[in-house]
């Protein structure tokens, strides 16, 4: 069922060698098997100039991951990969659903 991987970063603040912190992203989970699923194609319906994509999927994963709202979720398919925003995770006793949102230009 599973023959998707998500890499799942979240924006942490690092402490730098010069004693400063920054807000960067972090690799929480990498090479998780997953899959997604198109929640609703998108519309296009373009009235700028720029090409924008905007849809949402759904991230099928282990309820065994912490993944929180605003994480940012690679998800790779064979040679072909995406980046992704997670929404709230929905978690059942075998799997979790989580709502993710991409956004981005053609």
């Amino acid at each position: 069922m599973y023959e998707d991987i998500a890499t799942i970063r979240r924006y942490e603040d690092v402490d730098k060698p010069n004693g400063s912190t920054k807000n960067e992203p972090v690799i929480i989970y990498r090479d998780q098997p997953c899959h997604i699923s198109q929640k609703a194609l998108g519309v296009n319906n373009q009235k700028d100039a720029q090409n924008n994509i905007a849809y949402e999927t759904k991230l099928f994963i282990s309820p065994e991951l912490d993944i929180h709202q605003g994480d940012v979720v690679e998800i790779k398919r064979g040679t072909l990969s995406r980046e992704f925003t997670a929404g709230e995770p929905f978690p059942y006793p075998t799997h979790q659903e989580v709502a993710l949102q991409r956004k981005g230009y053609a």
